[in-house]
């Protein structure tokens, strides 16, 4: 937990830039900006407003303020100390471990094609290069090894999304921001029987609801909350994160919105549509050698950023959560645990890298894990912060639905990505309206817990 002394500008800085990566320069912003043109830019703005503003203002004090009184370290425990459940935290650690490494190959994915269009350097290459980084930092430096590099990290994407608006903005395809914003309305009224239409708003509402409400629910987005100092830290980290996301995140979908401008039909790759591979191609005809290199090095950063972030929350889970809870003499050394740790770090590097390889679409990978993973956590984790009426039951019972409706309508589509996001959202529904629903009917039958040692500010664990 790096002794839980994180200040605002590195706790703001690693939920921003573990927040972002590969995934939105390369995969939602692309898909995103081609398929919805201006309005795209509306999931920059939710993810700001809604993903960072309102998130740092719901969860970050109450999250901090619980976990440093009760020692909880991983999102697992939280459910094991609000819900008296041992199964449930075991249940969260492997639930966290499986469907975070699609994720995780998701950022893999979305860095390599950048690679192998820009630098043209294969992509499993690119891809065994960046393991390597990542691994090695993390698994040698641990927990503020992640916060000094993301705090670092975050200023280096700063300036290359900077660099990025104004050349993109300047090339001859966009002719300055006016003339972008008019000639990419001016597509969207031509293709308005498409865009203009109650299925492009639902398509657009749920992208910002499942990258901005369901990043609620995402182990290594909460685990930011964890470590901040103080309250003041809160205050000022809600501030910074808010305006970092804004840039970043509204940067990357304005990006993404003028790829209309450059193509006329998605980009191909062995005869087949590709959109991971707009925003490369964007880059490479509008930016100048030097800056092509200092945009790398901003999707390198954002996403080792996010490799890290992911891979520390699962492998720590089940170092903590799953085998010392278990073998008695990890839970009786500190130092086994943290080999442990390590090592499973690597592991799971590795199997990301693995999935990655079958170059599966980006929005494929990064959609389902997400939807599914805020299906299982979201509500339980939201609802049991703020209502003692939650219990138990309603936390199983939200854990198990929105898993169940997102994998069930997956499979069912047969991994359709365009119906992954809304797929996503209606887990996130459902887990809701479950939590509420087995809290209300286990509380009439007086299968409650005595919750009031997580609410009594009062109440320490020693």
């Amino acid at each position: 937990m790096g002794s839980r002394s994180a200040g605002p500008w590195f706790s703001a800085f690693g939920f921003g830039t573990t927040y972002f990566s590969a995934v939105i320069f390369i995969g939602y912003a692309g898909r995103s900006g081609f398929d919805f043109g201006l309005f795209a830019i509306l999931i920059g703005i939710g993810n700001a407003v809604l993903g960072s503003w309102l998130a740092w203002k719901v969860l970050a004090n109450r999250t901090r303020e619980v976990t440093r009184r009760l020692k909880i370290k991983t999102m697992p425990q939280f459910f094991e100390k609000r819900y008296f459940s041992r199964s449930m935290k075991l249940y969260a650690a492997i639930m966290i471990f499986i469907f975070m490494t699609p994720y995780s190959a998701s950022v893999y994915s979305g860095l390599s094609y950048l690679c192998e269009t820009v630098l043209h350097v294969p992509y499993q290459i690119a891809m065994a290069a960046i393991a390597v980084v990542a691994g090695l930092y993390l698994v040698l430096g641990g927990y503020f090894a992640t916060l000094l590099a993301d705090f670092i990290q975050g200023i280096i994407m700063l300036v290359g999304v900077a660099a990025m608006l104004f050349f993109v903005s300047e090339s001859g395809q966009v002719g300055g921001l006016a003339a972008g914003v008019s000639g990419v309305w001016e597509s969207m009224t031509a293709q308005a029987d498409v865009l203009f239409t109650p299925q492009t708003a639902l398509s657009v509402i749920c992208l910002i609801l499942l990258t901005s409400v369901g990043s609620w629910g995402m182990p290594q987005m909460v685990h930011k909350f964890y470590g901040i100092k103080n309250e003041d830290g809160v205050k000022k980290g809600t501030v910074i994160s808010t305006v970092f996301a804004l840039i970043i995140a509204g940067g990357a979908y304005y990006i993404g919105s003028l790829s209309r401008l450059f193509f006329t039909e998605v980009p191909t790759l062995g005869g087949k549509a590709n959109y991971d591979l707009i925003i490369p191609q964007i880059l490479t005809q509008t930016l100048p050698v030097v800056l092509l290199g200092v945009v790398l090095v901003l999707v390198v950063s954002a996403s080792v950023s996010t490799l890290s972030g992911i891979t520390l929350t699962s492998c720590s889970t089940i170092s903590m959560d799953l085998v010392a809870d278990r073998v008695p003499k990890f839970a009786e050394s500190k130092a086994k645990t943290l080999t442990l740790t390590r090592v499973l770090c690597a592991v799971f590097i590795l199997a990301s890298y693995l999935i990655a390889s079958f170059k599966t679409p980006i929005l494929t990978l990064m959609s389902f894990s997400w939807g599914t993973i805020s299906g299982a956590f979201l509500a339980p984790y939201l609802l049991g912060l703020y209502w003692k009426g939650m219990n138990r039951a309603g936390a199983w019972c939200g854990m198990i639905a929105g898993p169940v409706v997102s994998l069930g309508l997956a499979i069912v589509s047969g991994f359709n990505s365009a119906q992954a996001t809304i797929f996503g959202v209606t887990a996130m529904a459902v887990s809701f309206v479950a939590c509420f629903v087995g809290s209300l009917i286990a509380g009439k039958m007086g299968k409650v817990q005595d919750n009031t040692h997580f609410y009594d500010k009062a109440y320490f664990v020693k």
